[in-house]
């Protein structure tokens, strides 16, 4: 299963040059609002989005360059992951640029590039500027191979999208299988309670809306493991008996929900949030065939504080067949994580994103080994970057009201 080690990105709002090395396959980004969080999720969402329904319209939902570029900024926008395709396999680095011009956006640079063996340099099996390049085909690339031009039909597509729809390049077509296959969740309470057209779909959508379906799909085609969904629930939520999607004469859905000292249902529209949201997560954290990726933005809306480390935990119980990228600002959720699974961000004094991670903090390992909490830590004070809404880039702003209730 492909997981993704290294990020970087440049110029992407107020992600003015973002670097994280060594990310783990749970990922968690911890910050207060307005810190960059949304952004870094943002920038695998418009990476997906440009592979699947093209870089034109990921480019202007996105308010083009005049929104996407970072202010005051010149240069392409730049990301660049490195990740392996399973735990033996090399390093891949994939490398996109993308600029605007008059006809709109379109493709600088893009690039794949691995070293085979243990020594010497990597080298570029795909290199492309503008829609043309040279890639080397077949499934094991090497830098004596020959390497064949390709011209794509124009500069706004990306090379890594269009050659990789061909088997003879399996490496290329690894890639993009990978990111087109990411889930990105974007779940709401009140979208999970449409009543959508009867049918049984596969996979959650990002806003949750089909949520009725999956539960029919799951209920069909995998009962056993629908059945794990509402046990792992009912022990969140107390009392919750049965879950079901149930057809109404017009062919929609209706989700329903049975708690046990009630003989009959409630209908999803009266159903908590929390409840509905929690079903929803543990549906995508339980997928019978999971997403190589998953992204899931500030979990802790609407649910108890004290669901969010057992949260953490079904999370965890999920990276043996997928990787997660979660962002959030709640404490509670941090406490079951490990350092080094924490990425602490906060802006610098120039109000770029700038990211910490715990386990490279001073001093926090050692608490952590004491028995200390990530999330009390942090709101204690202790990180190296200090309170987010009293410092910025480990700098203090002002005084801290303890301090000036002590003087």
């Amino acid at each position: 299963m492909p997981r993704i080690e290294y990020l970087r990105v440049q110029n992407y709002r107020a992600l003015r040059d973002l670097e994280l090395k060594g990310i783990t396959p749970l990922t968690v980004f911890l910050g207060p609002n307005g810190s960059g969080k949304s952004t870094i999720f943002d920038v695998f969402a418009f990476l997906s989005e440009c592979f699947t329904v093209g870089l034109r319209k990921a480019w202007d939902r996105r308010g083009r360059f005049r929104e996407l570029r970072t202010r005051g900024a010149e240069g392409s926008i730049v990301i660049e992951l490195k990740y392996r395709e399973k735990s033996s396999s090399p390093l891949i680095t994939y490398h996109l640029a993308i600029e605007e011009g008059t006809r709109g956006p379109h493709v600088a640079e893009e690039s794949l590039e691995w070293r085979r063996g243990q020594r010497g340099k990597p080298f570029r099996f795909l290199d492309f500027q503008e829609g043309a390049g040279r890639v080397i085909t077949g499934e094991i690339p090497d830098e004596q191979d020959e390497r064949v031009f390709e011209q794509l039909e124009s500069s706004e597509l990306l090379a890594v999208s269009t050659l990789g729809q061909f088997a003879k390049h399996p490496r290329v077509s690894a890639l993009r299988r990978f990111i087109t296959g990411w889930y990105l969740s974007y779940l709401t309470a009140d979208n999970t309670r449409s009543i959508p057209e009867a049918g049984p779909q596969e996979r959650l959508s990002p806003t949750g809306d089909n949520l009725p379906n999956v539960i029919q799909y799951l209920k069909e085609q995998h009962p056993n493991r629908l059945n794990q969904i509402l046990t792992t629930l009912s022990c969140r939520v107390p009392r919750l008996e049965k879950v079901d999607a149930e057809m109404m004469q017009d062919g929609r859905l209706l989700l329903q929900i049975k708690d046990a000292p009630f003989t009959r249902p409630i209908l999803a529209k009266f159903i908590s949030d929390g409840t509905l949201k929690m079903l929803a997560y543990l549906i995508v954290l339980y997928d019978p065939s999971p997403p190589q990726l998953i992204g899931i933005e500030e979990p802790e809306n609407h649910l108890h504080p004290q669901l969010l480390p057992e949260l953490s935990e079904e999370c965890r119980a999920a990276l043996a067949n997928t990787q997660l990228m979660v962002t959030t600002h709640s404490p509670f959720f941090v406490d079951a994580l490990k350092p080094e699974e924490l990425w602490v961000l906060y802006r610098n004094e120039q109000g770029y994103t700038q990211a910490k991670r715990t386990a490279d903090m001073p001093g926090i390992k050692e608490f952590i080994d004491n028995g200390a909490l990530l999330g009390s830590l942090w709101m204690e004070d202790y990180f190296e970057v200090g309170n987010p809404l009293v410092n910025f880039g480990g700098y203090k702003r002002g005084r801290s009201q303890k301090q000036e209730i002590k003087e």
